[in-house]
């Protein structure tokens, strides 16, 4: 019997052999995060308690523990880490930046600014009351740090890292002062500001939904456009890519990502700067691959920061902001040293 030779387009390219296998890994790394933060914290539950609880069989105070509070918890975490994944994937390449975040251009600065004005100014409890803020805010500081960082009508680098740093310092100590100015304010705002996940409802997530599902999409879009520009304006325009355009839609992916992720958690630092660069090491530059890859290593290191600030100081936690600047910091002292070279 003679075997029929398969077409060329039968077989997976080489590309698709070597990622799907990482794709594959990361995946089950996420599940594995994903059912740690069910089973993990200040008690922990039995795997075949939260199998039975998410199932819907479970009975008793484990399985309310798992269902009430921890379940939610760990969906925000999915949603916000792709989120921030994604928005730093986005403002790298917009602005052919390594550094480049949601942090690091004052973004999330900008939005924990509104946030905690709108708080108040206007007495507002509840983030699905002042996401707009959080919105308004970020593209207003995305708006700013792009603005110090125009040189002859193009964006520099190097201004783009240090004007965000420095709007970034300058927003968070109008932040305290405002937060000093009242009490309440201070009570309302303190836990937010740190980034956390505890406490989080899916009515929380529900409103921002919508948003970071329209920024994910318009990352995806402009995925191969972003490749075009990681060559430079010129080279790009040569390419048929509208430069203007792509930059605007990828900032307005990155203001509803950004401002979506910071009104549900507040302020989470580096996720949006690390997720990129592993996905980077692991994929290589592609964003058709890079942008889907963050939806998988955002999430993945979120939670997996989450866990550790719960198991580190049992049965208390640390909230998770505070534990992702821990381990972020060196990472972006190793970056700054590499694009200084």
């Amino acid at each position: 019997m003679v075997r029929q030779a398969a077409p060329p387009g039968a077989q997976p390219s080489p590309r698709v052999r070597r990622w799907a296998p990482l794709f594959l890994i990361g995946l089950a790394a996420l599940a594995l995060c994903a059912a740690s933060s069910l089973a993990l914290g200040a008690r922990s539950v039995p795997l075949s308690t939260v199998v039975a609880a998410v199932f819907g069989d479970g009975h008793g105070r484990d399985a309310l523990v798992v269902t009430g509070l921890r379940l939610p918890r760990t969906a925000v975490g999915l949603a916000v880490g792709a989120a921030l994944g994604v928005a730093g994937a986005v403002a790298q390449g917009i602005t052919r930046n390594a550094l480049a975040a949601p942090t690091t251009l004052g973004i999330n600065a900008g939005a924990g600014f509104a946030v905690v004005t709108a708080i108040y100014g206007l007495h507002l409890s509840r983030p699905a009351e002042y996401v707009w803020f959080a919105f308004a805010g970020a593209a207003a500081a995305a708006l700013f740090a792009q603005a110090l960082a125009r040189r002859a009508g193009d964006i520099d680098p190097v201004r783009l890292a240090l004007g965000g740093t420095v709007l970034q310092l300058v927003l968070l100590s109008w932040t305290s002062a405002v937060m000093l100015a009242s009490k309440r304010t201070l009570d309302e705002a303190r836990f937010w500001l740190a980034g956390s996940l505890a406490g989080r409802s899916l009515d929380v997530l529900w409103p921002m939904l919508p948003a970071m599902v329209l920024g994910v999409v318009l990352a995806l879009a402009i995925g191969p456009a972003l490749n075009a520009l990681a060559l430079g304006d010129d080279a790009a325009q040569s390419l048929g890519v509208p430069v203007a355009r792509i930059r605007l839609a990828g900032g307005i992916a990155v203001v509803l990502l950004a401002g979506a992720a910071v009104a549900v958690a507040g302020p989470i630092a580096f996720i949006g700067l690390a997720a990129p660069h592993l996905v980077r090491l692991l994929l290589g530059n592609d964003h058709r691959v890079l942008i889907p890859g963050c939806l998988v290593a955002g999430p993945l290191l979120l939670l997996a920061a989450d866990v550790l600030g719960r198991v580190v100081v049992r049965p208390a936690e640390l909230e998770v902001g505070i534990v992702s600047a821990f381990l972020g910091a060196p990472l972006l002292a190793f970056l700054a040293r590499k694009v200084a070279r």
